[in-house]
């Protein structure tokens, strides 16, 4: 009786992640993991010398 509710549950999930692609939620750039990574690190530098800056200025007045 279970595996019905299971197979329900499953068709539920996919037709879910279907419609999240068609949305533009889930957005598949063409990147490799490796680019993807090293465009993620640089966003992230650039946020932690924007950070770094902002506490910078606080702390000089």
């Amino acid at each position: 009786m279970t595996r019905g509710n299971q197979r329900e549950l499953a068709r539920q999930k996919n037709v879910k992640k279907h419609s999240d692609m068609q949305k533009g939620k889930r957005n598949d750039d063409g990147l490799s993991a490796a680019a993807r990574k090293q465009r993620d690190a640089e966003i992230m530098q650039q946020k932690q010398k924007k950070a770094h800056e902002k506490g910078d200025s606080k702390a000089k007045q």
